[in-house]
């Protein structure tokens, strides 16, 4: 489940108020503050070589791979009994897969599927989200009542049930999985903002143009909006790792369409499972990519959070 950043409590609107005065005082602002204390902070670094790595893999997989997405050329090695392993053949150093297909290539072609999928699913989740969440904290009310119930029926349903769910009805095809994938997270992203706009609206700025005599939705496009949709950039960095999870958990249950020798990290997992015997790193070498490029989205984002994070800038 995806981890959500909790509103500020307390005086969270006036260290708010006061880390602002002293950016102004000093000449700074908000995003210089908060790229200076992402520099000093060692998990920031870890994290975006990561994620910076799996970004060039995934846009440079044509340049990158020694062999096309879906080529097997190593069938004439492949026996009932036997797959050869990582340097055991020359020209495939990572040794081949159950189908004859270069390992090294579907794990650097699988980037690429794992990159569209995370973006995509993300994007859809985050403008769902953003709309129910900016619905809900402008008008409040019975708006608000509304949207914020049907929000809680369906965060009450695991994330991952969810999806499997929605994928399942919508067919087995990447498409469905990046819809299912953006689906269950569109509850946590309208809660956010909503959380987030509600906070914003009650800062003295906002009191400020209120007086002048502006509009609400003018206020809320050009004031509160602006302001309160920080947290949610941060929930966006760290949704991506969910999202490649959760991709590689719905290709590994067969929801992710494509054929067998479809390069895709979830997928290369279901087919290891009746080779692990012989031939383990076909499941060790995916699940190693998953998790390391998991924990970059991970670290990077929970580094801009704190970042972020009035509370600690305050300090």
């Amino acid at each position: 489940m995806s981890a959500v950043l909790p509103p500020a409590q307390g005086g969270g609107v006036l260290d708010t108020v006061a880390v602002a005065q002293a950016d102004l005082k000093s000449g700074g602002g908000f995003w210089r503050d908060v790229f200076r204390r992402l520099r000093r902070n060692p998990a920031a670094w870890f994290g975006a070589v990561i994620v910076l790595l799996f970004l060039l893999v995934a846009a440079l997989a044509p340049l990158l791979a020694p062999y096309p997405e879906r080529a097997l050329p190593g069938t004439e090695y492949i026996t009932p009994t036997s797959i050869p392993g990582i340097g055991e053949i020359d020209g495939f150093p990572l040794g081949l897969d159950r189908f004859g297909g270069d390992v090294l290539s579907k794990l650097i072609w699988g980037a690429q599927a794992s990159l569209l999928v995370g973006v995509v699913s993300t994007a859809l989740g985050l403008v769902g989200g953003m709309l129910l969440g900016l619905l809900a904290g402008t008008f409040g009310g019975w708006v608000d009542t509304l949207i914020m119930r049907i929000v809680d029926i369906i965060l009450s349903v695991p994330n991952l049930l969810l999806a499997v769910s929605i994928a399942a009805i919508l067919g087995q095809t990447p498409s469905a999985v990046m819809i299912a994938i953006g689906a269950s997270q569109v509850p946590i992203f309208a809660r956010l903002l909503r959380a987030s706009m509600l906070q914003q609206r009650s800062a003295e700025y906002v009191l400020s143009a209120q007086t002048l005599g502006l509009g609400r939705g003018r206020i809320t496009m050009s004031h509160v909006l602006p302001n309160a949709i920080g947290p949610v950039i941060v929930q966006g960095t760290l949704t991506l790792a969910t999202a490649v999870i959760d991709a590689a958990a719905l290709s590994f249950l067969g929801l992710g369409g494509g054929r067998p020798e479809t390069a895709e990290w979830g997928r290369m997992l279901t087919y290891a499972q009746n080779e692990l015997a012989i031939a383990p790193q076909l499941a060790f070498l995916p699940g190693i990519c998953i998790a390391v490029t998991a924990l970059g989205f991970t670290l990077f984002g929970e580094a801009l959070r704190e970042a972020m994070d009035p509370r600690t800038r305050a300090r």
